[in-house]
């Protein structure tokens, strides 16, 4: 199974939501992306399902994990110029599900910061890369993320609660970008704000020290540039977008 080709993105787009699985997500994969949509005005947030306590590729004691991926997710965050990130609270990382309490609380976030486009995890797996995109708990975030999108976050019976309890009006998300899945097929050309993704990767200490991050994603974003035709030299990141009207 995959997507159908991505829909023109829209053009007055002026705040984004990222809702990702883990500290990380989106910097492996859409990090340049962001830091140009921030240069070029847009408001972006980034909402973390857990806090990537399931991480890590060493001896650190697992009580410490959290609060270092945290710290790391905020020290990236700020590489690309993004100053609002909030974590949930209650998901434990590698148990992730769509469930009803998720959709609540992504809901309860859209409605709350009013997005035109959500960057979120693909809900498909990639079937010639199990690793990485293929992570179950991205499977179950972009699935409730999806969810929430719609009808949740636009329908003002769904999850009364967030309207009666907390003012939480209904709103409806114009855009969605997946990262991550099959054959995606809009690419964003970060050649410029390269320097950006690498260092918010960097910031990922626990996640990304054992490894050689630069050429491993120069060679991944370079690959993504020859697929969209563009000039040798350029970087690129893929995408699948779509209209939710």
């Amino acid at each position: 199974m995959s997507f159908p080709p991505s829909a023109k993105p829209i053009a007055d787009a002026r705040r984004v939501l990222v809702v990702s699985a883990h500290p990380d997500d989106v910097d492996f994969g859409a990090a340049g992306t962001v830091a140009r949509w921030v240069e070029q005005g847009l408001e972006v947030t980034y909402l973390l399902v857990t806090r990537g306590d399931a991480g890590g590729f060493d001896d650190t004691p697992r009580e410490a994990m959290p609060l270092l991926r945290e710290a790391e997710q905020l020290a990236a965050a700020k590489a690309v110029g993004v100053e609002q990130v909030e974590f949930l609270d209650g998901y434990p990382d590698g148990t992730l599900q769509p469930t009803i309490e998720l959709r609540r609380d992504i809901t309860r976030a859209i409605r709350r910061y009013q997005p035109d486009r959500i960057l979120t995890n693909s809900p498909l797996r990639r079937w010639d890369r199990i690793a990485g995109p293929s992570h179950p708990d991205h499977l179950a975030v972009g699935e409730a993320t999806t969810c929430a999108i719609y009808p949740d976050s636009r329908n003002p019976f769904a999850f009364p609660e967030l309207l009666r309890d907390e003012g939480l009006e209904p709103w409806v998300v114009r855009e969605v970008w997946y990262q991550g899945g099959p054959d995606p097929d809009l690419y964003v050309d970060v050649t410029a704000t390269y320097p950006q993704k690498i260092a918010a990767l960097l910031a990922h200490i626990t996640q990304t020290s054992h490894i050689d991050v630069e050429s491993r994603v120069q060679a991944m974003l370079a690959a993504n540039a020859a697929a969209a035709g563009l000039p040798e030299g350029r970087l690129a990141e893929a995408f699948t977008v779509f209209s939710t009207g």
